[in-house]
């Protein structure tokens, strides 16, 4: 019976970069790879607590603020604005105490809670500085404002001296960060003489909390301030996205409500004018401040920021409006104060993100990869967005880093990984492979392959010598530029009819091919071992009709023509690299290899013809029902001392 084998088109190995599949890991590969994820996380970490992160972490906290939901009016605080056309209704600025006196004569009439005048007044403005004195007088719930401290922005301020004998003054110190804005509320103030200063949100608030539902603040055994259903934590240097940041005074991390549309306003010009119901002041909170642009008393809050670049500043009357909206909402209505997890907490968090992107990286091709790991971005940011809006500001940008940083490294890693292990199979190979084999020995590489080298395996396999009879007087009779042509002729020929079969070019012998079936990957199964040696024995009787054209072609060309000897052998060999570090070779070993080689080299004299196939006894038992063979005998070898059975394939053509 003909045994046909499918002709497979060669590829040179280096195709094997095309494979669609991810790579399996030794376990000490993992461990490397894994290494990665604490080298990110702690690179992010070491940039977070350098600063570095600190602007983006702070654009993060302006976009999600911005992104919120609007929030309803505050309908306990009423704002009293100072614009550019009161100023030029009043004809002056700053207004004349006797304009001042009235609007908060008018205000007190209408019945709030408190008054916070948040402008400076240390100086008389005349006319009216008597009324305004009295006004001082006979308001006590009336609140001014001071600078109490000197800094970049201006020196310290001093509040009207009547009212600081009154003890009616609070500060209206705000706290910048390094690009200038507003994020956090400086509640209270303690000068290096004096007594503490109140901000004038919460001083506001504080009386609208005592004189409305009797709160008062309270310590808890953390040294928190506990107001109603809030409870104040302090602000710390490295709280959320802050590094090192000025800790001095209590702070907390303002929550802002809105900016000046979210807060019910009325013009100076409509209190004086009597436009204005009662009922909109009565019980309230009012704050007088001013929004005018040309008063600059104008500041950049996280509403300043936008994906399409800087909008208005905010009135300082606004954001001291937000503080004690803040105040309010927490103690009345339990609206979140934001939290911050410890430095700890937000470690794991980027450690767990690094491990992440790690997970990704190992799981997919880069393609599909990359688009996971974008999607794990895009949760993250839903995660942290979700968090926010329940008062937790909790890193992003870090945990992003270390996500895309790991993802992108194992990315890498694998990538130098495979092109070397690539590279050590090529050097070892060449192209002396069927994209078949090449895949399989791919696949399973990490089996295979370690420190450059394949290891040594025992398996059993067939292996074929085949030969040019009497090479040596063709040799002497040709020129030797014509004699390399020729012999490349014969050998391309016979290397591509050996990888046509699955098999592999062990190595070449000056004219002499040596080849395997079943290695170098290890065949457990009977059928399998079979098959190699259908495969070798096809091949061989493949090799002579090869031959025979090529004889045909060279007897036209006047050139040379041959016949050839073929041993094959099927046993146990050993296979693996051998060699230096400067050059290594895949080959295979063993006394099956000797036994192919001396039935090759076998009584030249015995069985001329085109091509003489001889072949051992194991390998007999797996091809005699699909090939016409003969019994030469039970002979010994050259180099054995034991007999063995040696057979010839006879399907041949002449």
């Amino acid at each position: 019976m003909k045994f046909e084998v499918r002709n497979r088109k060669k590829k040179a190995f280096l195709g094997l970069g095309t494979l669609n599949f991810r790579p399996k890991f030794s376990f000490l590969k993992s461990i490397k790879q894994w290494l990665i994820v604490p080298a990110v996380a702690l690179l992010v970490i070491a940039l977070r607590m350098a600063g570095v992160l600190q602007l983006v972490e702070w654009a993060a906290f302006d976009q999600m603020m911005s992104l919120r939901p609007l929030e309803p009016f505050d309908e306990r605080i009423v704002i009293v604005t100072i614009d550019e056309p009161d100023i030029q209704k009043i004809g002056q600025w700053p207004i004349p105490d006797t304009i001042l006196a009235e609007l908060i004569e008018k205000l007190k009439q209408k019945q709030p809670v408190a008054i916070g005048l948040d402008i400076y007044r240390d100086l008389p403005v005349p006319p009216g500085y008597e009324q305004l004195l009295e006004i001082y007088r006979t308001t006590p719930n009336l609140i001014g404002i001071e600078k109490v401290v000197s800094d970049a922005n201006g020196s310290s301020i001093a509040p009207p001296s009547l009212l600081k004998e009154q003890n009616q003054v609070s500060a209206a110190d705000l706290v910048w960060d390094g690009d200038g804005k507003i994020r956090r509320a400086l509640l209270t103030i303690q000068p290096p003489e004096g007594e503490m200063v109140f901000n004038i949100g919460l001083k506001l608030a504080l009386m609208y909390l005592q004189q409305t539902h009797g709160i008062t603040p309270e310590m808890t055994a953390n040294s928190e301030v506990k107001l109603g259903f809030g409870v104040f934590t302090r602000f710390t240097a490295n709280d959320g996205g802050y590094v090192r940041a000025d800790e001095n005074g209590y702070q907390v991390l303002l929550n802002y409500r809105g900016s000046l549309e979210n807060f019910q306003t009325v013009s100076v010009s409509d209190i004086l004018a009597d436009r204005v119901s009662p009922d909109l002041i009565r019980d309230r909170i009012v704050l007088i401040g001013t929004t005018a642009q040309s008063l600059n008393d104008l500041f950049f809050t996280p509403y300043s920021s936008s994906l399409f670049g800087i909008s208005d500043r905010t009135p300082g009357v606004i954001i001291h409006a937000n503080i004690a909206s803040k105040i309010l909402s927490a103690a009345l209505d339990n609206r979140p104060l934001f939290k911050v997890w410890s430095e700890k907490i937000e470690w794991f968090w980027i450690l767990l993100w690094s491990a992440v992107g790690m997970t990704i990286g190992l799981s997919y091709r880069p393609i599909q990869g990359i688009a996971r790991i974008i999607l794990a971005g895009i949760s993250l940011t839903v995660i942290c967005y979700q968090a926010f809006l329940r008062g937790w500001w909790i890193p992003i940008i870090p945990p992003l880093l270390g996500l895309f940083g790991s993802g992108t490294a194992i990315t890498g890693y694998i990538a130098h990984q495979e092109r070397q292990e690539r590279q050590t199979l090529m050097n070892l190979f060449g192209r002396h492979l069927t994209p078949k084999i090449a895949d399989e020995i791919w696949r399973s590489r990490d089996e295979v392959l370690t420190q450059g080298q394949l290891l040594g395996q025992k398996m059993t396999a067939t292996i074929l010598f085949a030969d040019i009879q009497d090479f040596s007087a063709i040799a002497e009779s040709m020129e030797p530029d014509l004699l390399m042509f020729w012999l490349n002729e014969y050998m391309n020929t016979m290397a591509d009819t050996v990888l046509s079969h699955d098999g592999i070019i062990d190595k070449f012998i000056g004219d002499a091919i040596m080849a395997g079936f079943g290695v170098p990957l290890p065949r457990t199964q009977e059928s399998e071992i079979a098959e190699d040696a259908i495969l070798a024995v096809s091949c061989a009787v493949a090799m002579a009709e090869k031959l025979r054209l090529l004889n045909q072609k060279w007897r036209q060309n006047e050139q040379p023509t041959v016949s050839m000897r073929i041993g094959i052998a099927t046993g146990v060999v050993v296979t693996g690299s051998l060699g230096s570090s400067q050059r290594m070779d895949y080959t295979t070993l063993g006394d099956t290899v000797n036994v192919a080689a001396r039935l090759e080299s076998y009584d030249k004299s015995f069985g001329q013809g085109l091509c003489r196939i001889l072949i051992s006894d194991n390998t007999y038992q797996y091809i005699k029902d699909l090939f016409s063979t003969s019994l030469v005998g039970h002979v010994q070898l050259k180099g054995r001392q034991k007999s063995v059975d040696v057979y010839q394939v006879l399907d041949i053509k002449g």
